[in-house]
């Protein structure tokens, strides 16, 4: 080396010389991964009144209310502070899920932990497998329409009330949507059963074999994997035999003392639930008339074991209801702003209660549920915080952020996985999770290795040709292929259809549009084998008469009566007669 030259750095030289040969491993470090999945948490102050319980002072409320997450570095104690809380709740790193378009109404794991299923107000259920996720490929691998089962944009559809796996047999999801049917579905999204619909012209709505309007909510039974309960504005709770789906096991009329109600209100909330200890399960439910009303859960149904009449404000509605592992202590969120605690041994007067902003008039599906243990409650706020509250006395343990500005849905704490689910208003779906406590779930997400970028995976530079080609692509001679100049949404059931509706995939068969006026009117199939003689319509009269002229050759009668059938005899007519035809009556004068 001349002395001119520069010295070569030896770190420089070495990034370009690789480290061992031969085929490498795919590794990660896990660590890292996880560390970036950390929440950076900033306090969001809630109003005053939020935890004011009645007949207390604000100021002693505010002095005693805990104060929100917040996230520090430069401060100790903080980290001391925070790490602490981070074991007591699994709230300290999340995996977020943009797979919806419109606000997230309800969420539902098995008991396992392994599948997810999320439904939201844009009218489709996704499903969500864990362990096909890496944190590069976060997203669903199905989406269905539970109203139509076909992927259109003619098809009726409606938005997403309820999911609920089966505890017993996860092989079963209960899915409630804004319609007088409810739905089975299996884990994997196909249709099962699809309960009957009632007849609304019958004014006992015990002799209906179905719900006549729609339905708000449902519940598995406790212990029984065949009976779910579902629950109506038609007034009446329908405990169902997923074996019979042509008419309902059991009726539950809630009778209405509200003036001017006529005897009926709207369900709002049920919750069915077996104490871990055992004895007889409970059943739970609230209406729209502020009462709430309990049953033993194995019935007799005829009257309720305890009522409560004015348990929230009438005409608001209570859309979160939950009964703690014990059996002892139910939960409300009413849409008066306020969250009550009830004893079931006591079913008269609720033993706490507290101020709490509810957004169940912009979103129905807004609840309530305990933790696993029972020694939390957890809920979400119209801010978009996350409040896990003490049984005892309803007082925040915990506030912490999750979607500001946008409120908190729905709420699931997974017993197994030990990991919070929220659904917001913002379409996202945010996993909660602990990497010393919790288990599975979002943390073998964030722990396996990101998946390989390729080319593929960016719609704008890929076709996708299982749709075939589309009609409107620009394709250029010498280009090299067509270039296509259309919008591309990943796994979306409209993708493949042109704007009328006509599959792009030359292997699908076209199905035309149908009008809504033709919607109710039964195809030509179900015509012919359904109602008799139906083929008549389509008949020549005149060739269905002349098929019975030669039919005076074959007696109709049985074979006795062939020798002594009796012959038509006619009278004869002259010469004359026959050339100036029969004489024309006489007019009468």
């Amino acid at each position: 080396m001349n002395d001119d030259e520069a010295p070569v750095d030896e770190d420089t030289l070495r990034q370009f010389v690789p480290a061992s040969f031969g085929q490498n491993t795919k590794e990660s470090n896990i660590q890292t991964q996880i560390e970036k999945s950390r929440r950076k948490v900033v306090a969001v102050p809630e109003p005053k009144q939020l935890l004011a319980t009645y007949g207390s002072s604000s100021e002693d409320e505010a002095e005693d209310k805990p104060a929100a997450k917040v996230s520090d570095d430069d401060d100790d104690d903080d980290d001391d502070d925070d790490e602490d809380e981070d074991d007591e709740f699994p709230v300290s790193h999340e995996m977020v899920l943009k797979t919806h378009e419109r606000p997230v109404t309800t969420i539902t794991l098995d008991p396992s932990g392994a599948r997810m299923i999320t439904g939201s107000m844009d009218c489709f259920i996704k499903l969500h497998d864990f362990s096909s996720m890496t944190p590069t490929t976060i997203r669903a691998f199905k989406t269905v329409n539970p109203a139509a089962g076909k992927a259109s944009a003619n098809d009726e559809s409606h938005p997403i009330n309820q999911v609920l796996f089966n505890p017993i047999s996860p092989t079963q999801v209960l899915v409630i949507t804004a319609f007088p049917q409810g739905k089975i579905f299996d884990r994997d999204g196909e249709l099962w059963v699809e309960f009957v619909k009632g007849d609304m012209y019958l004014r006992d709505m015990k002799n209906t074999k179905g719900h006549i309007s729609e339905i708000t909510c449902g519940a598995w039974h406790p212990t029984n994997p065949d009976l779910c309960v579902t629950a109506g504005t038609d007034s009446t709770l329908r405990i169902w035999d997923v074996n019979n789906k042509r008419s309902q096991k059991e009726v539950i009329v809630h009778k209405s003392r509200a003036a001017g109600s006529a005897g009926r209100t709207r369900m709002t909330a049920v919750a069915w639930r077996a104490p871990v200890q055992g004895g007889d399960n409970i059943l739970v439910a609230a209406a729209l008339d502020g009462s709430l009303v309990m049953w033993i859960g194995e019935g007799p149904y005829s009257r309720p074991t305890g009522e409560i009449r004015d348990a929230h404000v009438r005409d608001t509605w209570t859309s979160g209801i939950d009964i703690s592992p014990d059996g002892r202590l139910v939960v409300t969120r009413g849409g008066d702003d306020t969250i009550k605690l009830w004893d079931t041994r006591k079913f008269k007067k609720p033993i706490t209660t507290v101020t709490h902003p509810s957004s169940s008039s912009q979103y129905p599906t807004s609840n309530i549920c305990f933790s696993p243990s029972g020694s939390n409650i957890v809920t979400g706020s119209s801010t978009g915080n996350l409040h896990i509250l003490n049984p005892a006395t309803l007082k925040s343990e915990l506030i912490t952020p999750v979607t500001p500005g946008s409120t908190l849905i729905t709420v699931l704490w997974h017993p197994k996985l030990n990991q919070i689910i929220t659904g917001s208003a913002n379409a996202q779906v945010h996993l909660l999770y602990n990497p010393t406590t919790s288990t599975a779930g979002a943390k073998a997400v964030m722990s396996r290795a990101p998946k390989r970028r390729h080319i593929d995976d960016n719609p704008n530079l890929t076709m996708d040709l299982t749709n075939g080609l589309d009609p409107s692509a620009i394709i250029t001679p010498g280009a090299g292929g067509p270039s296509i100049q259309t919008s591309h949404t990943s796994r979306h059931p409209l993708v493949g259809l042109t704007a009328s509706g006509r599959s792009r995939d030359p292997r699908r068969p076209y199905k035309p549009d149908v009008t809504p006026f033709a919607k109710g009117n039964p195809d030509e199939k179900h015509v012919k084998e359904s109602i008799p003689l139906s083929s008549m319509r389509d008949e020549d009269p005149r060739e269905a008469l002349l098929k019975y002229a030669d039919r005076d050759k074959d007696p109709i009668f049985t074979s006795a009566w062939t020798e002594t059938q009796p012959k038509t005899i006619y009278g004869e007519l002259s010469e004359e007669e026959d050339e100036e035809g029969p004489e024309a009556k006489k007019v009468k004068r």
